[in-house]
């Protein structure tokens, strides 16, 4: 792209783009990254510079970017039919794909119903565990619980599920809260700063008493607990201790509650199996994808459901859905995903390439600006504080994490910064080893010399 359509660009960008969570003043008082083209794990700016994408685009690169199988299937759809809705219609790639879906996710989840984003799944979920105890005769049973610091995506129902002392879900719940309905808590798992003070070892899983005690105090009202299986990204890669999820689930069941698992992210092998709930051998009644189940190539998610939950809609029907559910050419595209998830092994490719990670993090742990180094398999976060020994934070008019982003984006690698001084990576399973070192070894010494190390 020559030099004169580059600022040209730039001028229109400044004059009619309007970002989501980005404050306009600093993006229009600098040159930002434009991102004109993306080769594998790599994106490319109109002057030609290349950018290791460290955050696979916010966890939806799959496969990395110019797979010609992904592209194929795509055109292939477009001949055919563009879109032609699921209202009272069926189209061959979703019925496709929801047999595919089903197939491949833990035992029992049969039912199938397709949306756009991560948010609208979740929304779709909420709604379906209402609407099931309502079909019940228990419509008090209206509120949800769901983890501290928990995000679920951007939808007024989902913003409604309460993030506790999470500056980014907080400022969000803060902004819209006269149009939030209630919800509750349970104590997240942050072994690092244990709510129940066990950190330092001896953990016995105290943190699920909280989720006890809400479901025994709420008995009847409660219509459904609602977690990110085993790690909490945007909370700050909160990985939770073994056994976590399994209890949260034993729980939720002795109390006669349903159980959502939100997989958007945690799906598709970047947690070491397909569904991060298989780990533990957990069904939920409700589990959501979306992200990465088009490869990142088109907006397509889905609400997971058992047999038991869609029978409660037989009678009549789940009022719910919109024009784009099922989107013909992004259930073309992930049937096309799939295939290559399957046969290019992307579930091994993503546990060697998460070794490799463990590996690379372990030189964080002895930087001295360093309070903690968290993973589960394709999810990291490095924790920065001003003091390791009080785990201290940084004063917030430091951007301490910011600073370290922007250095490592000058140095040619993205990565993301979460609430809590948490810098997250989240490669692509496409990623070459070599690649995946070279971004922790970029962000390594951006944080040294940020830090002043």
């Amino acid at each position: 792209m020559e030099k004169t359509d580059v600022d040209r660009l730039r001028r229109l960008d400044r004059e009619h783009m309007w970002y989501p969570w980005t404050p306009m003043d600093d993006w229009m008082a600098n040159d930002q990254l434009v991102v004109e083209r993306a080769d594998g794990c790599w994106l490319i700016d109109p002057e030609g510079r290349r950018y290791l994408d460290g955050r696979s685009s916010m966890g939806m690169n799959l496969h990395g970017h110019g797979r010609p199988e992904l592209v194929e299937a795509l055109v292939a759809q477009a001949r055919k039919a563009g879109e032609t809705t699921l209202y009272r219609v069926s189209h061959p790639a979703a019925v496709e794909l929801a047999a595919r879906l089903a197939d491949m996710a833990p035992p029992g989840l049969q039912r199938v119903f397709f949306a756009e984003s991560g948010s609208t799944a979740v929304e779709t979920a909420l709604k379906a565990a209402y609407a099931y105890w309502v079909a019940k005769g228990e419509p008090e049973r209206s509120t949800f619980v769901s983890m501290a610091n928990g995000y679920h995506g951007e939808t007024l129902g989902t913003i409604s599920l309460r993030g506790v002392n999470n500056d980014q879900v907080d400022m969000i719940r803060k902004t819209y809260e006269p149009l939030l309905y209630p919800s509750l808590s349970f104590a997240q798992p942050d072994c690092y700063r244990c709510p129940v003070g066990k950190s330092g070892g001896g953990c016995e899983l105290d943190c699920t008493d909280s989720l006890e005690e809400i479901l025994v105090r709420e008995k009847g009202k409660i219509a459904a607990v609602i977690v990110e299986p085993r790690v909490q990204a945007l909370a700050g890669v909160i990985t939770a201790p073994e056994g976590h999820l399994a209890k949260v689930a034993e729980i939720a069941r002795r109390h006669g509650v349903l159980l959502i698992a939100d997989e958007v992210l945690t799906g598709w092998g970047r947690t070491g199996t397909t569904f991060s709930c298989e780990a533990e051998g957990v069904t939920p009644d409700l589990l959501t994808v979306g992200k990465a189940l088009t490869g990142g190539y088109l907006p397509l998610s889905a609400t997971l459901a058992t047999e038991e939950i869609f029978d409660a809609f037989r009678g009549g029907a789940f009022l719910s859905g919109s024009t784009y559910s099922g989107y013909a050419l992004g259930a073309a595209v992930a049937l096309a995903s799939l295939d290559l998830y399957e046969k290019e092994d992307v579930l091994g490719r993503a546990r060697a390439l998460a070794d490799v990670l463990t590996a690379e993090l372990e030189p964080f742990r002895g930087l001295s600006h360093v309070g903690d180094v968290r993973q589960l398999g394709l999810i990291a976060g490095v924790e920065l504080v001003a003091d390791r020994e009080t785990r201290t934070p940084f004063p917030p008019q430091d951007r301490i994490v910011e600073r370290v982003c922007t250095l490592a984006r000058d140095n040619g690698v993205l990565v993301n910064a979460v609430p809590g001084d948490v810098i997250t990576m989240l490669p692509s399973p496409s990623m070459s080893h070599d690649d995946l070192r070279l971004l922790t070894g970029t962000l390594f010494r951006a944080i040294r010399e940020v830090t002043g190390e």
